[in-house]
C-alpha cells in the first residue's frame, strides 16, 4: 500500500497554525483549471496587488469567476485611479509570483491596504492562495480579514 505523503506546511500555513486562525490546507491550481474536489470555483478566491496614485501598492481579493472594478478599488481606497502592478514588477513588491500572491505572507511584509469583496462574508468559508502555485487555505473571511487587517467593501464589477 503506497504511503501517503503528507506536504509540508507553507509558510502561509504555517503563520496561520501560529496564530490559531483555523484553516485547512489544500492543493488546488486555479491557473490550470486543477480545482480537485471544488464544485463552485467561485469560493476560489484571487489576491490582485494593484497601485494607486495616491496610495500606491493596495491589494484586492474576489472570486475568480469574478472580474476587479478599478474605480471601486480606487474610490474605496482614497485614490483617483488604480492599476494593475506588471508582472515583471509584482515579486518585487508582494513578494509573491503571479498565481502566488496571497493576503497573509503580503500582511507580514508590508502595510498595503487590503480590500476583500464583501460577497465572502456569504460564504461559510473561501480559498485563497497559500503562498506557493498549487496551494490554497481554505479560511473564514472573517477570520481572513481580521487577521491582515483587511476590510470588506463592493469591489467586483457589476
Amino acid at each position: 500500500m503506497a504511503k501517503k505523503t503528507k506536504l509540508k506546511k507553507t509558510l502561509v500555513e504555517q503563520i496561520l497554525t501560529k496564530a490559531d486562525i483555523p484553516h485547512q490546507g489544500l492543493q488546488i491550481n486555479a491557473l490550470e483549471n486543477e480545482t480537485g474536489d471544488i464544485d463552485d470555483r467561485s469560493q476560489i478566491y484571487k489576491t490582485l496587488a494593484l497601485t494607486g496614485d495616491k496610495s500606491g501598492p493596495v491589494i484586492g481579493i474576489l472570486p475568480i469567476t469574478e472580474h476587479l472594478s478599478e474605480k471601486k478599488l480606487a474610490k474605496i481606497s482614497g485614490n483617483k485611479k488604480v492599476a494593475m502592478i506588471p508582472q515583471k514588477e509584482l515579486e518585487k513588491t508582494t513578494g509573491y509570483v503571479h498565481g502566488a500572491n496571497n493576503p497573509v505572507g503580503i500582511r507580514q511584509k508590508h502595510s498595503y491596504p487590503i480590500f476583500i469583496d464583501q460577497v465572502a462574508l456569504e460564504r461559510e468559508a473561501i480559498i485563497v492562495s497559500a503562498g506557493e502555485v498549487g496551494r490554497s487555505v481554505l479560511i473564514k473571511a472573517q477570520d481572513l480579514a481580521d487577521f491582515v487587517k483587511a476590510d470588506f467593501a463592493d469591489i467586483k464589477e457589476d
